[in-house]
C-alpha cells in the first residue's frame, strides 16, 4: 500500500518522532560520557569541550568506583558466554527432541514449554536463593548462569521446536535409508536446517544474561564476583554520582551487544521471522 497526501506525511511525522524518542536517550549517553567534570551540571543538547577522560578512567581503572572494571566485565562475559552454550544446547536437543521424535506425551510437554513464564521471574528469587543456598553455590557464576538457563532455555525449546517441525519428515528418512543415525541426523541434517533460528535464539540469550541484574545481586558479592550492571548500580548509593563517568561505563558494556548484532544480524533477521510464510 502507497501513502499518499496528507497520510505519507503524517507517517514520516509520526515516524520521525519515534526515531528521535528512540534514539535520543543513547545520544545523551554517549554526550554525557564526553562531558568534563567541570561542566557536569551544565546541560546541554552538545559537548562544548568533549573529552575522553572518562573513558580513561574507567579503562584504567583510577577511579574507585571503576577500580575492578576488567574483572567485573570478564565475569559478565563468561556468565553470558557459557549461558548462551547451555540454552543452546539444551534448546536445540529439546527442539529435536519434540520435533522429531515420536513418544508418548510430546505435545503436552511442547505446549508447557512457556508456563515458566507465567510466573514472573522476581517471585521465583526467594525460592532460587534457598535452592542455592541449599547446594552451597551461593557466591559463584554458576548459581546466576543456572537461573538463566532456567529463565531462557524454554524460550529457546519452543522456538526451535516450532521451526523443525516444519522440516519436512522426508529428510529423516532418507537419511536413515542412507544408514544415518539418531545422532548423525542431528548434527548433519537438524542443526544445519535450523541454523537461522539457533543463532537469534543464542543472540537472546546472551542479551538476557548480559543485562541481568537482580539474580547477581542475590547470588554474587563483592566488587571481584559481581558483574558490570550491578556495578554500575552501585554509583546510585554514592552521594554525588560522577554521571559522566557512569555514561562512559555504559557505553564501553554497550559494545559487545552491537558487535554481537552487527556479526550476527543476517542470521538475526532471518530466525526472527522464521514460520511467518508458513503461518507456523
Amino acid at each position: 500500500m502507497r501513502l499518499r497526501g496528507w497520510r505519507k506525511f503524517a507517517f514520516y511525522a509520526v515516524g520521525s518522532l519515534l526515531l528521535v524518542w528512540t534514539i535520543f536517550p543513547v545520544y545523551y549517553m554517549i554526550t554525557l560520557s564526553l562531558v568534563p567534570e567541570e561542566d557536569l551540571f551544565k546541560p546541554r543538547l552538545y559537548v562544548a569541550q568533549p573529552t575522553l577522560e572518562n573513558y580513561r578512567h574507567t579503562t584504567h581503572q583510577s577511579n574507585y568506583l571503576v577500580s575492578e572494571f576488567w574483572i567485573q566485565l570478564y565475569n559478565s562475559v563468561i556468565i553470558a558466554l557459557l549461558t548462551t552454550a547451555a540454552v543452546v544446547i539444551v534448546g536445540t536437543l529439546g527442539s529435536f527432541a519434540l520435533a522429531r521424535i515420536r513418544f508418548r506425551g510430546s505435545q503436552i510437554i511442547s505446549s508447557m514449554t512457556l508456563f515458566t513464564y507465567i510466573i514472573p521471574a522476581s517471585f521465583l528469587s526467594i525460592p532460587f536463593f534457598k535452592l542455592m543456598a541449599d547446594y552451597d553455590l551461593l557466591g559463584t557464576k554458576l548459581s546466576v548462569i543456572l537461573a538463566m538457563i532456567t529463565f531462557t532455555s524454554p524460550y529457546a525449546v519452543w522456538i526451535l521446536w516450532d521451526y523443525g517441525k516444519t522440516i519436512p519428515p522426508e529428510i529423516d528418512e532418507a537419511a536413515a535409508i542412507d544408514g544415518a543415525g539418531m545422532l548423525q541426523t542431528f548434527f548433519r541434517i537438524y542443526l544445519p536446517l535450523i541454523l537461522p533460528p539457533m543463532v537469534a535464539i543464542a543472540t537472546y540469550a546472551f542479551l538476557f544474561s548480559w543485562n541481568e541484574y537482580l539474580y547477581v545481586v542475590l547470588f554474587l558479592s563483592g566488587e571481584t564476583n559481581i558483574t558490570i550492571p550491578v556495578a554500575m548500580g552501585n554509583f546510585l548509593a554514592t552521594d554525588n554520582p560522577p554521571w559522566n563517568l557512569l555514561m562512559a561505563e555504559s557505553v564501553l558494556y554497550s559494545i559487545p551487544p552491537v558487535i554481537l548484532y552487527y556479526c550476527f544480524r543476517r542470521h538475526l533477521l532471518s530466525g526472527l521471522v522464521t514460520g511467518s510464510v508458513t503461518g507456523t
